[in-house]
């Protein structure tokens, strides 16, 4: 098996696919788009493309390694398959704590743009506490093979979806595992984090309160915390829906790697009929 296809079935092409050697202008395939627009990505992949690059920008200091422990995108308008750019830069600089900025741009705007605080790396085993309750493995949960109806192709298909509890495009609270089945960029294996953040943004989708055929509910940002490294390829996410009485709602989902309790995600989202 290649790097390219990257512990996956043949789910698809890579979402990115490099166009220089310098790691900033990439090709977004068809594996992005969708399930709201054929012509636009899904969040999750170019937001994991964003955590790549705050992941890839090294450390002040090469003896104090530091992790994202959150990560912030804003979705600043639809963000079109095809050419895009990545940028990166510091925002606060600092050996122990610092704020990273990564930003894509196509057709010459910025669509999204992502924020990461990283942290000196320390030992608090000893000391953690507030985990939520492991979840089942994905090996006893049921595998979706059908996409919803009124839910394009594209990125759904590129995911193996095994759900605990609800059903994508079905309302109500979801609990499903992820896998990635497609690199982030191609020849690449995706990091642990990587998965996290393609999996955080189908909280939406997973644990959905409405109706795709009749509603439209869209998500213009996405918060992630990460309290313990991601590990693995798969990726549990355990979402709830809460829809306001004026036009707005808010996805908030528990996140678990198989080794248990990872982090935390939430969504806000405009809403309106279709």
């Amino acid at each position: 098996m290649t790097d390219t296809e990257s512990s996956t079935e043949s789910g698809g092409e890579p979402y990115y696919l490099p166009l220089d050697g310098e790691d900033r202008r990439f090709r977004a395939t068809f594996s992005t788009t969708g399930p709201w627009f054929a012509d636009a990505q899904h969040a999750g992949p170019p937001s994991a493309l964003l955590a790549r690059a705050i992941e890839r920008w090294p450390s002040p200091d090469p003896d104090v390694p530091l992790r994202l422990a959150r990560l912030t995108t804003e979705v600043l308008g639809p963000i079109p398959a095809g050419e895009v750019e990545v940028s990166t830069q510091v925002l606060r600089p600092g050996r122990r704590i610092e704020l990273l900025q990564a930003e894509l741009v196509a057709g010459g705007r910025t669509v999204l743009q992502a924020r990461g605080w990283r942290y000196v790396r320390a030992d608090t085993s000893e000391v953690t506490v507030g985990a939520a309750p492991d979840l089942p493995g994905p090996e006893a949960a049921t595998p979706y093979e059908q996409r919803p109806d009124r839910w394009l192709p594209g990125f759904v298909d590129t995911i193996d979806w095994r759900m605990l509890a609800g059903g994508l495009g079905e309302p109500g609270p979801g609990t499903a595992w992820c896998r990635q089945r497609v690199p982030l960029v191609a020849g690449e294996q995706p990091t642990p984090l990587q998965r996290l953040v393609v999996a955080a943004d189908s909280a939406n989708g997973i644990g959905s309160a409405l109706d795709v055929r009749d509603w439209l509910f869209l998500n213009t940002e996405l918060s992630l915390h990460v309290h313990r490294p991601p590990t693995g390829e798969w990726i549990g996410v355990d979402a709830t829906t809460v829809i306001g009485p004026a036009g707005a709602g808010t996805v908030s989902a528990v996140l678990h790697d198989e080794a248990g309790h990872t982090g935390r995600v939430a969504q806000a989202l405009t809403v309106a009929p279709r």
